[in-house]
């Protein structure tokens, strides 16, 4: 029985990643060491920047996306706000956003092996707050 309901999750599971075309954005943030902590902000309310500000303002942390599939600009975007709002941020300044190599994958017997590069896009996105 317990089997049953394991393959109907996991078969919803499937379907749903079918369903949304496989766009997987993975998201890790790390807050630095040394930053108050500030409460949560409103997402909706957190600008996405290509430049550090003028303003006066405190970083928070790093968001790193990997993202997978073809996901929107908006999906990115809004992977990014969560990140930061969780952290109390106003804005998330763009640092980097590149294809790097993450690995190799071997193929092959040993007498005629291939080797191929594992590629991937990486973004890297610092949270800031604005001083008051």
């Amino acid at each position: 029985m317990k089997h049953k309901h394991i393959l109907a999750i996991l078969g919803a599971v499937v379907i749903a990643a079918l369903v949304t075309g496989c766009n997987i954005v993975p998201v890790q943030s790390k807050q630095y060491l040394g930053v108050p902590s500030y409460s949560p902000t409103d997402p909706a309310s957190i600008q996405i920047l290509q430049t550090q500000p003028t303003a006066a303002h405190v970083r928070l942390g790093e968001i790193t996306l990997q993202p997978q599939g073809n996901p929107t600009k908006t999906d990115i975007e809004q992977k990014l706000r969560l990140a930061a709002s969780k952290m109390g941020a106003n804005a998330v300044v763009l640092v980097a956003d590149q294809t790097m190599v993450f690995g190799a994958t071997v193929m092959g017997p040993w007498w005629g092996r291939t080797i191929s590069p594992d590629v991937g896009r990486v973004i890297v996105g610092v949270a800031i707050r604005y001083n008051q």
